[in-house]
């Protein structure tokens, strides 16, 4: 799911790259609006379940360290590997949404 997300950001951002050489219209310029809430919502929703991987990931290291039971430690182990995950993930959301703003900014230049 991941990867095809990331194709998909990244191919409409090649297809936005090729209309800065050509003249932008309005329908260009809204679809890039819209598509910046789309993504920006996408990041919104990966920022909570970050947010909340993080919080159950200090929770189960806690109850491992107080109480040292072995299937604690391997469940802790596995929710931080997710949460390095999702934390790559999210920066990636951060950077494209940032990236798209700059696209914007070039859009209504060209206009």
């Amino acid at each position: 799911m991941v990867i095809r997300m990331k194709k998909y950001i990244n191919d409409y951002i090649e297809v936005l790259n090729s209309k800065l050489d050509n003249k932008i219209t309005e329908k260009d310029i809204n679809e890039l609006l819209n598509k910046i809430r789309f993504f920006s919502h996408e990041r919104f929703i990966h920022l909570i379940i970050t947010l909340f991987f993080a919080l159950l990931s200090l929770i189960f290291i806690y109850l491992t360290l107080t109480f040292k039971i072995f299937s604690l430690l391997i469940v802790t182990i596995i929710l931080l590997i997710m949460l390095v995950f999702y934390i790559f993930h999210y920066y990636f959301l951060e950077n494209t949404i940032l990236n798209l703003y700059k696209m914007y900014d070039k859009f209504n230049e060209n206009k």
